[in-house]
């Protein structure tokens, strides 16, 4: 509908009313001079409020917006709009039965523009005569507007049963913005394909993969940085990094990617507590924070290295750096209308201190049981046998700790308490040829302590010590059968009489 004024054209309908008859309204005529004066105002010319053409009002229509205007106390420009039709929105043409072809043309293809889906009314109503005469493409338009049928884009061209069942849900739910409350609260950490190619030593074009994470509250890029693969282990580095930079966060959200649902990742988050979220399969709106980050990225940082030819991954690596820390982490923020890095750095925050190292390293790795082979004291881990200690020869189930990418660190842990006892080392058959063999250690319990294999204390000498040779057992039943004064009951043989 047109606008002249910056407003609606019932409200320059209503002014344009109330500024003809408000003289009258200001100072009424005297008794029987009312047709009068509404005579005057009819042979005046006023201006269209839509078209500004000049136009005329006759005295009975001026007469009825007079005793309207009057009447209304409260409001009286808000009676001189125009009244809506009663038939406003319904739309006439589109019957019954277009309203359901219309409907259940949508329902099957929702990604359908309005143009295309009144085409496909006509092509229909061909074999269909109750679906004629066909709508026009702007009845159609409004109708699918006004029944909140807009166009969906799909966002995967998987057809399996977790894709439909995410478009189900999008459809059934609202989508809202969401931002944790403190500083470290909550990270979002994805991955992101590069737009431009890396040249590796090897002389090969790679796309590289960049790993982020980011922080929610103040949208500080806690870390970046580009690999050649999304691996678990590649995925571990980058963590250990924005921990080691901006301390532990309470929870971490990601997608459903098999690198972020290693067993080491989720494992080791909840080692260091931290809570780790995944968003819901085929729903990568959830982590749209990530998507905004992406896009600086590819606008800021790769387009300021357009004219880079032979671009490597250090080099790339190193104009990150010094982009998310000179430029993105202090740029002010639309959204926070602060920059990220001030807002990181106001709080109110639930950061937690992250440890060394080593205990990162040790806590991205996944725990898994091994049976002990008692023969040569080994277990298998990853198809490679590694020996274990003597002084846990008495284990039968092994609880292992170790990383896919880096069997140079394999522990071995305590299933209660989840302490790390020892570290494990590959089996060197090589080594054990010379013939050299270490003598049986003390038995160390799962705990840690080591107990001796010594005998309990008891009045009796130790079997081995009695001259018997013979169980305990079996020595109780020879006493019983002693004390019952009766022969053995078996005839003995002398073996002379075999000679």
């Amino acid at each position: 509908m047109a606008e002249r004024g910056g407003s609606r054209v019932h409200e320059r309908w209503a002014r344009l009313r109330f500024s003809i008859i408000g003289a009258l309204l200001a100072a009424p005529p005297a008794k029987g001079a009312l047709r009068a004066a509404l005579q005057q105002l009819a042979a005046r010319e006023w201006r269209h409020p839509s078209t500004g053409a000049p136009v005329r009002f006759g005295a009975s229509t001026l007469e009825r917006w007079f005793y309207r205007a009057r009447n209304e106390r409260h409001d009286p420009v808000g009676v001189l709009r125009r009244k809506r039709r009663a038939d406003a929105g319904a739309q006439a043409s589109m019957t019954p039965a277009l309203r359901e072809a219309l409907l259940a043309q949508y329902g099957a293809h929702k990604s359908w523009s309005a143009q295309l889906h009144r085409d496909n009314l006509a092509a229909l109503a061909e074999t269909r005569p109750e679906l004629r005469p066909v709508p026009s493409y702007t009845t159609v338009r409004r109708f699918l507007a006004a029944s909140g049928l807009t166009r969906r884009h799909a966002t995967t061209t998987r057809q399996t049963a977790g894709a439909l069942a995410a478009e189900t849900r999008l459809e059934a739910r609202e989508v809202r913005g969401f931002e944790a409350e403190y500083v470290n609260g909550l990270w979002h950490w994805d991955c992101h394909h590069g737009s431009r190619k890396v040249l590796t030593p090897r002389g090969e074009w790679r796309t590289p993969i960049l790993f982020g994470v980011l922080d929610d509250r103040s949208r500080l890029a806690c870390h970046l940085q580009w690999y050649l693969a999304e691996s678990a282990e590649n995925i571990a580095h980058g963590l250990s990094q924005a921990m080691q930079k901006r301390g532990l966060p309470r929870a971490a959200m990601s997608d459903n990617g098999s690198a972020m649902t290693a067993a080491e990742i989720s494992e080791g988050l909840a080692r260091l507590g931290v809570l780790h979220q995944t968003t819901l399969p085929y729903s990568p709106y959830q982590n749209g924070k990530q998507e905004v980050l992406w896009a600086s990225v590819e606008g800021r940082l790769m387009a300021m290295l357009q004219a880079v030819d032979d671009l490597t991954l250090a080099r790339l690596n190193e104009a990150t750096q010094a982009w998310v820390e000179q430029d993105y982490n202090r740029k002010r923020h639309s959204e926070i209308d602060d920059t990220p890095l001030a807002r990181f750095l106001a709080g109110p925050t639930v950061t937690r201190p992250c440890p060394d190292a080593a205990t990162l390293r040790l806590a991205f790795t996944r725990a898994e049981r091994r049976t002990l082979r008692k023969s040569d004291s080994t277990a298998v881990i990853e198809a490679r046998r590694f020996e274990v200690p003597n002084r846990y020869r008495h284990l039968s189930l092994l609880e292992v700790r170790f990383a896919a990418w880096d069997l140079t660190q394999v522990h071995l842990v305590d299933p209660q308490t989840g302490t790390v006892l020892c570290r494990l080392f590959p089996q060197d058959k090589a080594a054990n040829a010379s013939g050299l063999r270490r003598g049986l250690q003390p038995v160390t319990d799962t705990q840690g302590a080591a107990e001796s294999v010594a005998p309990p204390a008891s009045s009796k000498p130790p079997l081995s010590q009695s001259g018997r040779g013979i169980g305990p057992l079996l020595e109780r039943m020879l006493d019983r059968q002693a004390a019952t004064g009766l022969p053995p009951a078996y005839l003995p043989k002398d073996e002379g009489d075999d000679a």
